[in-house]
């Protein structure tokens, strides 16, 4: 009878991060690229063609960090450089920057299986990782090149090593891992939060709040010499993630006199944010978009149905220090987020969403024998989540009504390109931007566009005192909202939408086309989605040319001749 050898820890713990990160991320990544394959080719969509796309292509023409067909908003160049990168190697193309953020994808959702795994094993990470993959805010970013994806993959695995080199301390492990073992999990943790905070400037928060939990640590065992230089080296590592943003501030603001970006988008994103009225409000979205949004709902109210149930005996669970990390990190990213950011964008909030619903998942798992099913319900409010709109207002990018935008604006495109190619078009941003720039996959050629903020009565009526400078108009649903007569949640907070966050009803086709005196040419709905183009046969004044001096010399000799006749 022949006796093994114990298995050294540091080739347990390396064979269990490396083997999902090097044999399971080609499945991964397939599975991401198949499942989005209708959506490679589309067009750059919203803040992908209003910043991220022309900043990386800055990047790739000139290799200049700080953006100059765009307005420099100061966000950090790790996504940029990525994108950069890479087309460098397989060409600067639509489909190859949708490729790319899939892999991006799919290395989170890797990240979010050894998070999961460590803390709860392997069929509770089969659960959460799919249920992330499919979450509708979490499917509709895996292709879109936002520098969110970029962050909550780093984020994700920065979290994935913190608890890797504590494992001792929140028993996320079967084994104890050595001094030496915990020391490079603290380095790697400490690296990743940096990337993180380098593909997006809020990701600093992270590690910056568990720096926080850290320093609490050591004041409450201040008199444990021996916890006390770990929790030193812990704070000056979770705290190094704020040196490469300084040095990138410092280099943004040596080359554009900005620190954090141009003035108006430092006002709309943080200064123009802290009534507290406004803050409170903010404060409910980002709880509600946290535990309700898109069907999570389902994942959260059958985790509190659990909670009533017994434990089941011998069940793996959170430990209560695990879960306060946890916590701690979803408060820290739902304050901030609370503070920052004009818009209420969800996907800021993207590396939360599978903390949360590790929470479910933990709780289905301890008090359910049978927790399968309801991973299984979850999972199909997320499929229909990914196509059913919600009964109140939500932004495109949540779920694929995206792709509906991007299909009517790439129609009425075309047909603004076949009829009237030397129009000046009256519009609002996004589609001022796609008529301008072709590179962005909308227009074969720039369209000269006269601009709006959106299609209000104000807006409209700005647009009436100034007939002539344009000819034609393209006009489009700016915020998606529950059609009229269906049921709508949202109605009663309006005017509290209006008042901070940009809220407004777009003038229709019909409406604008009789306010403007215009005719609509064109005009078609898709998953409440809306686009139409309308023309203005407009009365040209024809002014005389004045004719050159001598011919009204021979003119007036002429006249002078008959007259004598």
């Amino acid at each position: 009878m022949s006796i093994s050898a114990p298995e050294h820890p540091l080739l347990k713990h390396t064979r269990q991060v490396g083997l999902p990160l090097l044999v399971s991320l080609p499945f991964v990544f397939a599975a991401v690229l198949f499942s989005h394959w209708t959506l490679l080719r589309l067009p750059y969509f919203w803040d992908e063609g209003g910043y991220y796309v022309p900043a990386a292509l800055d990047l790739f023409k000139t290799g200049t960090l700080i953006p100059v067909s765009t307005a420099t908003n100061a966000h950090p160049p790790l996504p940029m450089i990525l994108m950069a990168g890479w087309w460098k190697v397989f060409g600067c193309h639509i489909f190859a920057t949708r490729v790319l953020v899939c892999l991006v994808a799919a290395t989170a959702l890797l990240g979010v299986f050894q998070l999961t795994r460590s803390l709860l094993g392997t069929p509770a990470a089969i659960a959460t990782t799919t249920l992330t993959a499919i979450y509708p805010v979490w499917f509709a970013q895996s292709s879109l090149a936002h520098a969110d994806i970029f962050a909550a993959s780093f984020t994700l695995w920065g979290l994935a090593a913190y608890f890797a080199a504590t494992a001792d301390r929140y028993g996320v492990d079967d084994f104890l891992p050595s001094h030496k073992i915990s020391l490079r999990w603290r380095v790697v943790a400490a690296i990743l939060f940096s990337f993180a905070a380098l593909a997006k400037e809020t990701a600093v928060i992270t590690p910056l709040a568990l720096a926080a939990l850290e320093l609490f640590l050591l004041l409450q065992e201040r008199r444990s010499a021996a916890k006390k230089p770990s929790h030193i080296a812990w704070i000056g590592l979770l705290s190094a993630p704020v040196l490469p943003l300084i040095c990138w501030y410092a280099y943004h603001h040596a080359k554009t006199g900005f620190t954090f970006g141009n003035p108006e988008f430092l006002r709309y994103n943080a200064t123009a944010n802290l009534s507290v009225h406004r803050l409170f409000a903010s404060l409910y979205y980002r709880v509600f978009h946290l535990v309700f949004h898109m069907n999570m709902f389902t994942a959260v109210i059958c985790a509190i149905a659990a909670l009533l149930m017994p434990a089941v005996i011998g069940r793996k669970t959170l430990s209560r220090p695990a879960l306060l990390v946890l916590g701690i990190v979803l408060v820290a990213n739902t304050l901030e987020f609370t503070i920052l950011g004009g818009a209420l964008l969800t996907r800021y909030l993207l590396p939360m969403y599978p903390i949360v619903i590790l929470i479910c998942v933990a709780s289905w798992q301890r008090h359910m024998k049978q927790w399968g099913w309801l991973a299984a319900l979850s999972g199909v409010a997320f499929v229909a989540g990914i196509w059913v709109n919600p009964p109140y207002a939500f932004a495109p990018e949540d779920n694929l009504t995206y792709r509906d935008m991007i299909v009517l604006h790439q129609q009425a495109i075309a047909i603004l390109e076949a009829r009237y190619p030397d129009a000046t078009v009256l519009t609002a941003w996004p589609a001022s931007a796609e008529i301008e720039h072709p590179e962005l996959g909308y227009t074969s050629k720039p369209f000269k566009v006269q601009r709006l903020e959106n299609f209000s009565i104000e807006q409209m009526q700005r647009a009436a005192d100034d007939p002539g400078s344009y000819d034609t108009a393209l006009l489009f649903a700016t915020k998606w909202a529950p059609p009229e007569h269906s049921l709508n949640l949202s109605l009663s907070n309006e005017p509290l939408q209006a008042k901070y966050f940009d809220f407004h009803h777009d003038m229709r086709p019909k409406e604008a086309a009789q306010f403007l005196h215009g005719d609509i040419v064109w005009q078609h709905s898709l998953g409440g989605e809306w686009a139409a183009l309308l023309h203005f046969p407009r009365i040209v004044d024809a002014k005389l040319a004045s004719p050159p001096a001598d011919r009204l010399l021979h003119a007036g000799l002429a006249g002078a001749t008959v007259s004598q006749r």
